[in-house]
């Protein structure tokens, strides 16, 4: 077995532990996990270097910034387990399927990377590397739909309720 045959099933069988582990950990769409992870980073060392440039330097806005990471991570972990503990519930208690709750926990991830990355972008432009509008734009606007489908669905729970409302007040 050559040297670069050795290296290459190493490799693989690392890259199949981490992978494996991750999908254990976070389930089958880690890859957003880690992705989210990554631009946590990126946004906290772009804003390292923003501060640097504009000695502006702070290790007590570093330690703020760092908790609001964890905050982040927190708010995603409490959305995640809130939509599993009503999933639960509706079904061994009510006998009703709110599997639809999941969303809620990937809506916040959804939010929090969009954040994170309009975040990166302001850092970058501060720094005055030219970044093309249409990434900036295009975030403004994946947010705003975002936004909007939270919108649309309280709309529409509002008119069933008024339905039901209404049918109730014509038996």
């Amino acid at each position: 077995m050559s040297y670069t045959n050795a290296f290459v099933d190493k490799y693989n069988a690392v890259v199949g532990a981490i992978v494996a582990v991750l999908t254990a950990v976070l389930g089958t769409y880690w890859y957003v996990f880690v992705g989210f992870l990554v631009l946590n980073i990126a946004d906290w060392i772009t804003g390292w270097i923003k501060a640097r440039k504009k000695k502006e330097e702070s290790s007590k806005v570093g330690a703020i910034g760092a908790v609001k990471k964890l905050g982040y991570w927190t708010a995603v972990l409490v959305a995640f387990l809130l939509a599993n503990v009503f999933v639960h519930f509706g079904h061994d208690m009510l006998h009703v399927d709110l599997s639809f709750l999941h969303l809620l926990g990937w809506w916040v991830l959804a939010m929090l990377i969009v954040n994170e990355a309009r975040s990166i972008l302001e850092n970058l432009v501060e720094l005055d590397i030219k970044i093309p509008d249409v990434l900036i734009r295009g975030l403004a606007v994946t947010e705003k739909l975002i936004e909007a489908g939270i919108d649309m669905l309280e709309h529409n729970d509002r008119d069933k309720q008024e339905e039901q409302e209404t049918q109730t007040d014509n038996k």
